[in-house]
């Protein structure tokens, strides 16, 4: 049986473009005892990928170029050797980008359907959903009646700090790229304020516009001149937790910007980056409050799907042009199996 796989072909410099991935197939191998062949469902495009497709020493090893793009997967198991993982078992993983894919099991974990829909596992109970909880509850400890702001708050981050914020009983600014997206953070998720950043024409006014009485935690997935607008508007002992910083992804060359740290002495406030596997000892327990969220209604999840496996590197390219609104996932229909 061939098997289609998606592959760094080179590393890019400055923004991804479709020559850094190549298409290959390759013929499925016979499965040995313990393993099991897994079907993807579902693939995540996520934008810490970018830092993956470079050599630059980071928090998690680069891709080779040459082998399979990885990342987190639905996948199904159609054939087993395995009494962990009998036929017909759905599973999440990190794995690579092929359609099907042989392995251990090493790193599976069994998924409930019952929970939530199977996509939901990469995105609101999945590592977005968890970075959000870890980011925003643990880091910045939101207080009742303080203003949080979340840059790229249309994200599949973004979209569950700024809900978490307000069932916390704070007031939210959400920062985004669109008017559909402004509209949708305001009009559908509850957020209290919020600001395109491509139509304002002063960021630090529109900031200060709608965070009149300054801002207590800010929640940054994007950092550059958004963050810097924040920042004059902090309060004493606000608390910043740096999440992404994709407004620096594709740069080739080391950005220059405001100089935070007076800002922060004269505030007194404090700024924390974090990954969300600091917290893997307490997973559990966090999915476990999300999903309640989510089943009593009290979060709501927008996802954005593309069809087709040979769609991958477009979903994942569509991150940095703001293409998506909510998590950006890619499904991978029963045909092309």
């Amino acid at each position: 049986m061939k098997n289609k796989m998606i592959l760094l072909a080179s590393r890019p410099q400055g923004t991804p473009t479709p020559d850094n991935f190549k298409f290959e197939e390759r013929e499925v191998p016979a499965l040995q005892e313990g393993q099991v062949l897994l079907k993807s469902l579902y693939v995540s495009v996520d934008p810490y990928m970018r830092g993956r497709m470079s050599d630059a020493d980071s928090y998690v090893a680069p891709y080779k170029v040459g082998e399979p793009i990885s990342g987190g997967i639905v996948a199904e198991v159609v054939e087993s050797k395995s009494g962990q993982f009998p036929k017909g078992t759905v599973v999440l993983g990190n794995l690579p980008w092929q359609q099907y894919i042989v392995q251990h099991g090493n790193g599976l974990g069994k998924i409930n359907s019952d929970i939530a829909p199977l996509s939901y596992h990469l995105g609101i109970l999945g590592m977005p959903g968890l970075t959000a909880y870890f980011g925003l509850l643990r880091i910045c400890e939101p207080k009742a009646g303080e203003t949080v702001v979340v840059s790229g708050a249309a994200g599949a981050v973004g979209t569950v700090v700024g809900q978490i914020a307000k069932l916390k009983g704070c007031r939210v600014v959400g920062i985004a790229g669109s008017d559909d997206k402004t509209s949708y953070l305001k009009q559908e998720l509850g957020f209290d304020e919020t600001i395109n950043y491509k139509t304002a024409t002063d960021m630090k006014a529109a900031m200060k516009e709608a965070c009149p009485d300054g801002v207590d935690v800010y929640f940054d997935n994007v950092g550059g001149e958004i963050s810097d607008a924040v920042y004059l508007n902090l309060n004493e002992f606000s608390r910043i937790a740096i999440c992404g910083q994709i407004a620096y992804y594709n740069s080739t060359s080391v950005p220059t910007g405001m100089r935070v740290e007076p800002i922060l002495l004269k505030r007194k406030a404090m700024m924390k980056g974090f990954i969300v596997s600091d917290y893997a000892a307490d997973f559990e327990s966090a999915a476990e409050d999300l999903a309640k969220w989510v089943q009593e209604g009290k979060l709501q999840y927008l996802e954005t799907i593309t069809e087709g496996f040979d769609n991958i590197p477009t979903a994942f390219l569509g991150l940095f042009s703001g293409q998506n609104t909510g998590k950006q996932l890619v499904k991978v229909p029963d045909q092309e199996g």
